[in-house]
């Protein structure tokens, strides 16, 4: 389908400028995150299988990772600004090849995660219709309807979405910060604040800590969005650093303080105990419900399952907004068609987002088809495997930082080589750790787990196999 000139579509050409500052951006991250669905969903798990009252020290761990590594990230956002930010900033300082494989993870991470929470928001919004409509909408059509709004929301431009996010994340954020400052203004639980069950180094420690701080790191997929919007930031060299660095330090801060307060509220000697027993009855969100509801009022335990669905949407459109820019990237570079580049009348790439939408169908149709349940199946193990995907993207550009200045001769040894030196090692421990506990990450089998991790160098392989147009290594 060709545009005529005039009609209010371009093809190629650049993504609306100056139209996010450092807070649109900071909510597009914050809404990828999806915090509540962070805190109910993961932090439970953490705490019971993990190490116990000691999680919130992971939460710590992982933001020191993400922060070093983030350090080199932002540096080299000071030489690339792109859409497909992994794949430039790899491309840069690995080559075009390792760039073309990277874009290949890049798009498998993003598009299995918003697959994955389009599953999970199917469920929680089919639990919602029967308490409230009587009515069991199934949880696909549910999915479908959404990638509709989600595709119209993309269209009509990055700072509506920004804005629309901005009320969500809002939301969600302050009934958890709210219980979090009563519960401690009011002294803790049982056992009172007891940081030191929390933060001590023989807390951290305790049980299995490599499993919490896989669990931790996994709550931080989303803040590198903040490069991805680079092209249409306002002073993109001063937002997108502010933006980062804002993100990891608000991220790490809320994980740590709201897990603290769920550890104090339990009691720490029976937190763990409690997150089990929340889990083995199948509702593990009701281990943050009964104390947000207990502080705050029956009236906030029954808003947690609408606010977190509505963070399950705002996760969604930051999703696809971050895949169809990475397509539209890949389209101008020449590694994908060319008519992925096509903006329509509010410089949205709109042919990408039609991609994105028909990729996350295609994902999401074979397990309502053959009658999965889309929790334990498509949102347990395909976000496993987006979460696997985008540390072997962190532990590459890291990489990539630390040679492209040695080859220019950066002489910040912090910037360009210390900091991403230890958030390598970091990464690379983290890499470990989730291969490791693979299983336990998406509460799968064995034979699950191997094929989904080795989708990973699958899509690597796929991405350097990518064909190049005659543009593909432009500025590389």
């Amino acid at each position: 389908m060709r545009h005529a000139a005039g009609d209010g579509y371009t093809s190629s050409g650049s993504l609306k400028q100056n139209a996010l500052g450092v807070l649109g951006i900071l909510f597009f991250v914050l809404s990828a995150q999806a915090p509540l669905t962070g805190i109910a969903g993961a932090a439970p798990v953490a705490i019971a299988i993990g190490n116990g009252p000691g999680v919130p020290a992971m939460y710590v761990v992982a933001g020191v990772v993400v922060l070093l590594f983030s350090v080199g990230y932002v540096a080299m956002g000071r030489h690339v600004v792109d859409a497909g930010a992994f794949y430039a900033y790899v491309g840069k300082g690995l080559g075009s090849t390792a760039g073309a494989g990277s874009a290949g993870v890049a798009l498998l991470a993003y598009h299995a995660i918003q697959a994955a929470v389009y599953g999970l928001f199917g469920a929680v919004m089919n639990g919602l219709a029967i308490q409230y409509l009587e009515l069991d909408v199934p949880w696909w059509l549910i999915a479908v309807g959404t990638m509709v709004i989600v595709q119209a929301f993309g269209a009509a431009g990055v700072d509506l979405g920004a804005k629309m996010l901005a009320v969500f994340v809002l939301a969600e954020i302050s009934l958890l910060l709210v219980f979090g400052v009563v519960m401690f203004l009011k002294g803790g639980g049982p056992e009172g604040l007891a940081p030191g069950s929390s933060f001590s180094l023989s807390a951290a420690l305790d049980g299995a800590p490599g499993v919490a701080l896989m669990f931790a790191v996994a709550s931080m997929f989303g803040f590198e969005a903040t490069a991805i919007y680079g092209e249409e930031a306002r002073d993109a060299h001063k937002t997108v650093p502010r933006a980062t660095y804002l993100a990891v330090v608000l991220v790490t801060a809320f994980f740590a303080f709201t897990s603290w307060m769920l550890v104090s509220a339990h009691g720490p000697s029976a937190s763990a105990a409690a997150a089990g027993e929340a889990l083995e009855a199948g509702d593990g969100a009701a281990f943050v419900a009964g104390p947000v509801s207990d502080e705050l009022g029956a009236w906030a335990g029954d808003a947690l399952p609408i606010l977190l669905a509505t963070s399950l949407f705002a996760s969604i459109l930051a999703f696809h907004n971050s895949a169809n820019r990475y397509l539209f990237s890949l389209g101008r570079e020449g590694l994908l068609p060319h008519r992925l580049t096509t903006l329509n009348g509010r410089q949205s790439p709109w042919i990408a987002g039609l991609a994105q939408t028909a990729i996350a169908a295609l994902l999401v149709f074979p397990f309502a088809l053959a009658g999965k349940d889309p929790v334990l199946t498509l949102f347990s193990w395909l976000s496993g495997l987006a979460v696997l995907a985008i540390m072997l993207l962190y532990f590459m550009t890291s990489v990539s930082v630390i040679v492209y200045f040695r080859q220019v001769g950066d002489t910040r040894k912090w910037n360009t080589l210390i900091a991403p030196t230890l958030g390598a090692a970091g990464l690379a421990g983290a890499i470990w750790l989730i291969i490791a506990n693979f299983t336990t990450l998406i509460g799968g089998d064995t034979a699950t787990a191997t094929w989904l991790a080795l989708a990973v160098p699958g899509a690597l392989l796929a991405g350097i196999a990518m064909p190049r147009l005659s543009g593909a290594s432009r500025g590389r």
